[in-house]
């Protein structure tokens, strides 16, 4: 199963990439949303965990824009801000608040690969 990484933070993608490599998922990263939207169509992700603050393109307008390609790519949001109230964050499959145990994020990417059936 393929995951893309989108954070602004290279810290944050490394960890996230040595994490969830160890848990056995092929992972690929972006640095902004740019590359995320582009990476998107080359690499045709499983999965996406999307960080919400990006300086160039913000992770609600990259939200929208993969979901115009692919309606059915799960996409899970990350930020280190609580965003329940945006009820844009909505059209997500999941949201997880960012910290450095990953055990929520990993836990809930269990549940989407149960609820959506991905091998």
């Amino acid at each position: 199963m393929k995951i893309m990484v989108v954070d602004d933070e290279k810290n944050i993608l490394m960890l996230y990439q040595a994490e969830l490599e160890e848990e056995g998922y092929e992972v690929i990263t972006a640095n902004s949303g740019k590359e995320a939207l582009e990476l998107f169509e080359k690499e045709k992700p499983d999965l996406v965990t999307l960080d919400i603050m990006m300086p160039d393109v913000d992770g609600i307008q990259v939200l929208r824009q993969l979901k115009e390609k692919n309606p059915n790519i799960p996409v899970i949001m990350l930020t280190a801000y609580d965003y329940r109230d945006d009820f844009s964050v909505w059209a997500s499959d999941a949201y997880v608040v960012k910290s450095s145990d990953l055990g929520p994020l990993k836990e809930t990417i269990k549940e989407i690969i149960q609820k959506f059936g991905i091998k």
